[in-house]
């Protein structure tokens, strides 16, 4: 982590904590963009655990290389719903596939783009909200200044960490606005507090 970085999150003396537990921030970045955008369907509204089961299940369907859209056209919905997903997430991963193969859905295009109009253009697309659209700037982007306010284990964590029974959202703003611009950092260490029951 950088020293910029440390000098912004360390003045959060409950979240120092946590960096100094967890050590060296290293989120991993998913270079493919197709990849990253499913893996953030798949994971939507279950388990870390569960997502991860399910994103292998979905790329052994293909065997060792990652499927292209292209490749996930070829399969029913019914194959692809039958690694353990819903229909309707069966549905959007088709359909998201279909879209970029219809050069309908360009991801060059986000590069440059401010993270609302990543969000604004991406929540377009049928099954992506706003949730999957941030997933889709932390882990595909690299974007360091996101805050995932619908995520519930971020939120879970927070009340932990800070011994918050019930806080609204400006009370948990209050607190994370003071990581800008390295929400996604501050974020990360609270996932991983969160999993590693690293709480004090």
């Amino acid at each position: 982590m950088d020293n910029a970085a440390l000098l912004v999150l360390n003045k959060d003396k409950k979240l120092k904590k946590i960096i100094s537990s967890v050590g060296e921030y290293d989120i991993r970045i998913i270079s493919n963009p197709f990849e990253a955008l499913v893996e953030a369907i798949i994971t939507q509204q279950i388990s870390d655990a569960a997502g991860k089961s399910i994103s292998l299940k979905f790329k052994n369907l293909f065997g060792k290389k990652y499927p292209s859209p292209s490749d996930v056209i070829k399969l029913s919905k019914d194959e692809i719903k039958s690694i353990g997903l819903s229909r309707m997430k069966a549905e959007y991963i088709f359909d998201l596939s279909k879209m970029i193969v219809d050069k309908k859905l360009d991801f060059k295009i986000f590069k440059k783009m401010s993270n609302e109009n990543v969000i604004s253009e991406l929540t377009k697309v049928r099954g992506i909200g706003r949730w999957t659209a941030e997933m889709y700037l932390i882990f595909a982007l690299g974007r360091m200044d996101v805050f995932p306010l619908g995520d519930l284990g971020l939120i879970n964590g927070i009340k932990k960490l800070y011994d918050l029974e019930n806080p609204s959202t400006d009370e948990i703003l209050k607190i994370t606005n003071n990581w800008i611009p390295y929400r996604t950092m501050g974020t990360w260490y609270i996932w991983r507090g969160v999993k590693n029951f690293q709480f004090v």
